[in-house]
């Protein structure tokens, strides 16, 4: 009894000290950037690549671009909406049904708790009372067969709103940077070699703190992202001057 009381207080003078977690937990906010962001860059500079190697005038390449930037921002914004909505649909399908399984045949429910349990290393003796506890609590057995035992997590409610909102902006934002050139510079040539050095180090950089905030090498992320914009932009221009010289 004692020793319980020992470990007891251990364990509450660990949690109240302070202890800084390094954890990155704003994964579908930065997800929903680099989508718009990534997207941004790479289109509407393919798109003003492909109009400048046909001889367009920067004013057609800038008015191109900029109903390209719009009409894609609402286009993926509607995508990011539509998608989180279909997650949380699936959700709460899943929640009701995994409630009607409890209600039905719990004692089979029950089992499915010991073997999740006992996939992490635990005997009988051990997840035992485990199973008890959650055949007590109605509310946590549910949760934690939709989080163990179905791998979902409940949605924020507000998640398919702020998915469209940010990936549009986003969209926005990256699409933007390509056509500033086309905006200062009236000759298409001179502004697309502009855009070009531009948006290069915007894909440079942006690679580089995707790299940073996912986890992956920054240097080699940045280089990939480059790549790809790049050879976006390379094969639009290329065939728009294909087509020219039909």
């Amino acid at each position: 009894m004692v020793k319980q009381l020992v470990h007891d207080e251990e364990k509450q003078r660990l949690l109240l000290e302070e202890h800084t977690e390094k954890h990155f937990t704003a994964g579908e906010v930065v997800r929903d950037i680099i989508i718009g962001v990534s997207d941004g860059l790479t289109v509407p500079f393919a798109l003003a690549a492909g109009l400048s190697g046909a001889n367009a005038p920067s004013a057609l390449v800038l008015t191109a671009g900029l109903a390209e930037v719009a009409a894609g921002a609402i286009s993926m914004g509607l995508g990011g909406y539509l998608a989180a909505k279909s997650d949380a649909d699936h959700y709460h399908r899943e929640l009701q049904r995994e409630q009607e399984e409890i209600d039905t045949v719990p004692d089979t429910e029950a089992a499915e708790i010991a073997e999740i349990l006992s996939q992490y290393g635990l005997g009988p003796q051990e997840y035992g009372p485990v199973v008890n506890s959650l055949r007590n609590n109605p509310k946590a057995w549910l949760e934690f067969m939709m989080k163990f035992e179905l791998g979902l997590e409940k949605p924020d409610p507000r998640r398919a709103v702020t998915s469209a909102g940010t990936i549009a902006l986003a969209y926005v934002v990256g699409g933007l940077v390509p056509l500033l050139p086309y905006m200062f510079v009236p000759t298409a040539d001179r502004a697309m070699a502009t855009s070009v050095a531009v948006t290069l180090a915007a894909l440079l950089f942006f690679g580089y703190v995707k790299g940073h905030f996912t986890g992956n090498r920054p240097f080699l992320s940045a280089l990939q992202t480059t790549v790809v914009g790049a050879l976006a932009s390379a094969a639009a221009f290329a065939m728009a001057k294909a087509v020219q010289s039909i």
